[in-house]
């Protein structure tokens, strides 16, 4: 510090600070303004006190609040973002959790999001929901040359009241089987004509036609992996295919879904099969127990436990943030 002399002397400091540093939030000592908040507590006490005790809106709710941002962002012009929901073993959750993803983001984004049961080997997607529909992907390939509106191809799916659409597969084993790349590709584009999100409920085939067509397409894909160590395995050695026939950029840019209500996690040190994932991949999220997601039936977001809402929501973050990258 310059002695009494040096400041008589006019001295200036060896280091002067730019004035650019001399701002009103380093020098005014005012207490913070909120925006007003919109709910709970603080919304209640807000107004009990006629605006004088303004504390914002609670933690929880700002973070809630930020994971609809992120949900809700644009993804682009350009045709639809196709997201591929894949496993190579079957039972680990794959289609529920193309439900529990697909429901998360319709019931934040203001555009189109369909959910496709591209599986097959007679898929389940559709159970998943309260049916609206009867018609599967085989109807949209045989009448694909009467569709020529949205209205005209809203007869063939079944909206949730989360407002996502879903397309089924066919229940006759025989004719989802016969369900192959030529008949995919007639599906999504289609899709790509009404819908700005489709995500694909892949089967656990992963050399099948429908598989390479939809690979093809995909701008993300989520991983699906149970909890014991032969279904993490399983989502490891899918990851390493995909990096070995060309699809490297969708494996840094995955997402891992680690579902931790199949049989074995308790002894599995999850902790591990996150962290061998988390060095492969963008990021991992794990699907806690619900007994609602455990009886394989008709899913109501609204009736699942928050914990499990939670994990929904931050999976649809994840991915829209990941086609911001893409």
């Amino acid at each position: 510090m310059p002695s009494r002399r040096d400041r008589k002397s006019g001295e200036a400091s060896v280091h002067p600070e730019p004035v650019s540093l001399l701002t009103p939030d380093r020098v005014l000592d005012l207490d913070p303004v909120y925006d007003v908040p919109t709910e709970g507590f603080n919304r209640f006490l807000y107004k009990s006190t006629f605006g004088l005790v303004n504390r914002g809106d609670s933690m929880s709710v700002r973070h809630r609040k930020a994971i609809d941002l992120s949900i809700g962002r644009n993804v682009g012009s350009g045709g639809p973002r196709f997201i591929a929901i894949l496993t190579r073993k079957g039972g680990v959750g794959k289609t529920t959790v193309t439900t529990l993803l697909g429901m998360a983001l319709a019931r934040v984004r203001e555009d189109r999001v369909i959910a496709i049961d591209a599986n097959p080997d007679r898929g389940t997607l559709a159970e998943r929901f309260v049916r609206g529909s009867q018609f599967t992907v085989r109807d949209v390939v045989n009448k694909a040359a009467t569709i020529s509106t949205f209205t005209d191809f809203s007869n063939f799916i079944t909206r949730d009241k989360s407002r996502i659409d879903v397309l089924a597969s066919d229940t006759d084993p025989l004719l989802s089987e016969a369900f192959d790349e030529n008949d995919f590709n007639v599906v999504a584009d289609m899709v790509s004509r009404y819908y700005s999100i489709a995500l694909v409920d892949c089967g656990t085939g992963i050399v099948h036609s429908v598989m390479r067509a939809t690979l093809q397409r995909a701008d993300a894909v989520v991983v699906v992996s149970g909890g014991s160590f032969d279904e993490s395995r399983l989502a490891a050695e899918t990851l390493t295919w995909l990096d070995a026939n060309g699809y490297s950029n969708l494996v840094r840019n995955a997402i891992v879904t680690i579902n931790t209500a199949t049989q074995g996690t308790n002894i599995v040190k999850l902790e591990e099969i996150e962290a061998h994932f988390r060095s492969r991949v963008r990021d991992v999220v794990r699907i806690p127990y619900d007994p609602l997601l455990a009886a394989g039936s008709v899913i109501d977001f609204d009736k699942l436990r928050p914990v499990t809402q939670e994990a929904a929501r931050l999976l649809a973050a994840l991915v829209v943030d990941g086609l911001q990258d893409n």
